[in-house]
C-alpha cells in the first residue's frame, strides 16, 4: 500500500500503516496486543460533551512509531441547526482537535452530522463551512480535520455522496479530509465496487479507511459494525477498499484484541 494522500504539498509519503479502534486507557499496549501499527481512541467520552484533559500516557504516545487517530465525540454537529448545539460543537471540535494534536495525532476524525427531517441542506453545509471558516480566523486548526461518511439519516450530510458533494463544494478549500467508512457506505446505501473513485472524484483524497463488515443489509442505515467474514460485506471488497484508497487503515470491528487482530492480520495478508 502507499501512503495517504497528502494533506499539503510538503507532506512526505510514508507507508501506510494498518490499526484499530482501541480502548483509551492504554492505546499503546492495546496497539500490541492487536498487532496494530495505528491507533485510533476517544479522548473522553464519546457522547458526552467534555473538553479532554491530558492523556496520562501523553509522553509514551508522542514518542511511539505508531500512527495515532483522535476520534471527535459523537456529539458533535456542527452541521445542525440548533444553535444550542452546533455552537458547543464547534467548541468542543477545537478542544478535542487541540489536545490529539498535543498528542502528535495524525488527524482528528469527526462524523458530518445532520439535520432536521425538514431543514434545507444548504444550511446544513454553509454551517460545516463557517467551521472552518471561524477556525481560519483563530489561527485554525492545528492538524487535519478529518470528515467521515456515516451510515444513518435521511437528511445526513455525508451518507449519500450527492450531499457529500455539496458539503465538498464549500469545505475543501479549507483543507478538510475525508475518512471512508466502509460499513457506513454500505449500510448507507453506497456501493462499495468503485467506491474509492466516485470519492476521489469528489473529494480528491482519502486520508483515512474505516474497514468495517456491517451486520445489516445494504442501504439499511443501520450503523452496526463486524468483523470480516460475519457480516455482510465480502472481506475482499473491504480488502479491496482499502488497497485502492492508499490510506492508513483502522479496523472498528468488534471482539477486542482478538477480534480486531485477526482482522487486521487479514489486511495485512491481503495487502
Amino acid at each position: 500500500m502507499s501512503s495517504a494522500t497528502s494533506t499539503g504539498p510538503a507532506t512526505e509519503r510514508r507507508s501506510a500503516a494498518i490499526g484499530a479502534h482501541v480502548p483509551p486507557e492504554d492505546p499503546l499496549a492495546a496497539a500490541e496486543a492487536t498487532g496494530a501499527g495505528a491507533v485510533q481512541f476517544f479522548l473522553t467520552d464519546p457522547q458526552a460533551w467534555k473538553a479532554p484533559a491530558e492523556h496520562p500516557h501523553a509522553e509514551a504516545i508522542r514518542a511511539s512509531d505508531l500512527q495515532v487517530y483522535v476520534h471527535a465525540p459523537y456529539r458533535i454537529n456542527v452541521a445542525t441547526t440548533n444553535n444550542r448545539i452546533r455552537v458547543p460543537s464547534r467548541k468542543l471540535l477545537a478542544q478535542h482537535a487541540a489536545a490529539a494534536a498535543a498528542l502528535g495525532a495524525t488527524a482528528i476524525v469527526v462524523h458530518g452530522g445532520h439535520l432536521g427531517e425538514h431543514d434545507d441542506p444548504a444550511v446544513g453545509v454553509e454551517n460545516w463551512r463557517k467551521t472552518f471558516a471561524y477556525a481560519r480566523n483563530d489561527g485554525g486548526f492545528p492538524l487535519p480535520v478529518l470528515i467521515e461518511n456515516t451510515a444513518g439519516g435521511t437528511n445526513a450530510m455525508a451518507r449519500r455522496f450527492d450531499r457529500l458533494a455539496q458539503l465538498w463544494d464549500a469545505v475543501g478549500e479549507f483543507g478538510a479530509g475525508f475518512c471512508l467508512d466502509t460499513c457506513h457506505a454500505h449500510a448507507g446505501g453506497e456501493d462499495l465496487s468503485g467506491i474509492v473513485d466516485r470519492v476521489l472524484g469528489i473529494t480528491g483524497r482519502i486520508d483515512l479507511v474505516h474497514a468495517n463488515d456491517s451486520r445489516d443489509a445494504f442501504d439499511s442505515g443501520a450503523d452496526r459494525h463486524a468483523n470480516f467474514g460475519a457480516g455482510r460485506i465480502d472481506a475482499g471488497l473491504i480488502a479491496d477498499v482499502c488497497r485502492a484508497a492508499g490510506s492508513d487503515v483502522i479496523v472498528e470491528t468488534p471482539g477486542g484484541p482478538d477480534g480486531q487482530g485477526a482482522d487486521i492480520a487479514y489486511l495485512l495478508s491481503a495487502l
